[in-house]
């Protein structure tokens, strides 16, 4: 394949791909068979990495009833969208307790009694299930139908997710990576996983797991229950095992006695190069020294700042605003940020990533550059908030060329300018 006439780190200049590697770049002409790509002058770029993703929950996704704000805010409303939902069982996504609290099964069974329901709360940490629900899932009789963390377990009463379609769809976004955060992943999950067309670097799989050619291991994901009280001992124990291993970890870290804990426990132990943080969704300006003397990356997502802004302005005081996905500060301060999506639950759409991080009005002074944010995405998969890729002559050929110029890429921040992706040298359809 040859791209023509493509602006290349700057300048004018086409781009021949051979394989799976780009092969030369200048002034260049087709040879006989070769594909031909008119650029027109759009911005040819490395394919954008999200560094924090769930791939089978957002395929699943496409399939499922949304059940909290803004689309449903009370129980009738959830009553509604539950019973006209298609199909034999309802899986529903996206709800908050301040629809109607946290449900059971018995309000589920009230609302629903003829089919099996799933409803996941917002934060991905909960299932709320029916009694035929539960049935299906061999739980007849569970006390209030509340499922932590049961993902893989709700998966198996489920039809297989339509994984190829979200890897289109993802490179209709222009990524041809992703990192996918979701923990304790089962040997089925990978081979699903598999089918998509772009390169999968995995955090929920063992360090000496088989696994399909485009997929790889990073750190290992440490999930520790968000409703039950911190727990020294434990994460200090995991975190061991796998530094014991080599392995750096990934700590999940939404709320701010989790991250404190996480903190503490790597500045006892000791960090390792690659050792992350996962969401910091809450950090006060008093753990940002921790952050530095810890050395590890802010895996962030600013899409939160703006998809769940009037939640945070009702749930949080102003002056907690700028605690939440921080990311200018941490970068002052030396900390390796880098931006994801946490799709599906938020946007996926990694340009939507990069306007909120730019454009947010909760914590302003958290916003960056429109440059900066893309820079995340183009870090590698293996280094989150490391030097962005650049298009050279032995790069693997994951690209992402734009229909406009990097600078007009920059001051839109729409998915639209996206004109090809290319996995590996082939061009995504």
């Amino acid at each position: 394949m040859i791209v023509l006439g493509a602006e290349v780190e700057g300048r004018i200049a086409d781009v021949r791909v051979r394989g799976e590697r780009v092969t030369e770049i200048g002034r260049l002409r087709p040879e006989p068979g070769e594909r031909v790509v008119e650029a027109r002058g759009g911005a040819l770029l490395p394919g954008l990495h999200d560094h924090h993703i769930h791939v089978l929950s957002l395929a699943a996704s496409a399939a499922s009833t949304r059940c909290g704000p803004p689309e449903v805010t009370d129980l009738d409303g959830l009553a509604a969208v539950l019973r006209a939902a298609p199909g034999k069982r309802v899986r529903g996504i996206g709800y908050h307790e301040s629809v109607a609290g946290l449900l059971d099964r018995h309000v589920l069974d009230r609302l629903v009694p003829e089919r099996p329901v799933r409803v996941q709360h917002r934060s991905g940490a909960l299932w709320m299930l029916n009694s035929r629900g539960l049935a299906e899932l061999g739980l007849a009789g569970h006390a209030t139908g509340q499922l932590w963390r049961a993902d893989d377990l709700v998966r198996r009463a489920g039809d297989p997710p339509e994984v190829a379609a979200v890897g289109r769809r993802l490179a209709a976004l222009g990524i041809t990576g992703v990192t996918d955060a979701t923990p304790d992943l089962s040997a089925q999950a990978v081979e699903l996983l598999a089918d998509l067309p772009q390169r999968v670097h995995l955090l929920g799989v063992a360090a000496d797991a088989r696994l399909p050619g485009r997929l790889t291991v990073g750190p290992h994901k440490i999930l520790r229950p968000d409703h039950e009280p911190p727990d020294w001992a434990g994460m200090r124990a995991e975190v061991g095992r796998a530094h014991a291993a080599g392995r750096a970890v990934a700590i999940h870290a939404v709320t701010r006695e989790t991250l404190v804990l996480a903190l503490a426990v790597l500045a006892d132990v000791g960090s390792l190069p690659g050792d992350r943080i996962e969401h910091a969704a809450l950090a006060g300006v008093d753990v940002v020294p921790l952050l530095v003397s810890t050395g590890v990356t802010v895996v962030t997502q600013p899409g939160f700042v703006v998809e769940r802004g009037t939640q945070y302005r009702r749930d949080l005081p102003v002056a907690e605003h700028d605690d939440l996905y921080r990311y200018a500060s941490l970068l002052a301060a030396g900390v390796r940020v880098a931006p994801s999506s946490d799709a599906p639950f938020a946007s996926e759409d990694p340009w939507r990533t990069i306007a909120a991080a730019c454009r947010r009005e909760l914590g302003p002074g958290e916003r960056v550059s429109p440059r900066r944010a893309l820079e995340g995405f183009l870090a590698p998969p293996a280094d989150p908030g490391g030097p962005p890729r650049r298009i050279a002559v032995g790069m693997p050929a994951d690209l992402c060329l734009l229909h406009v110029s990097l600078a007009d890429a920059l001051s839109t921040l729409d998915s639209g300018m996206v004109a090809a992706t290319f996995c590996r040298g082939g061009l995504v359809e």
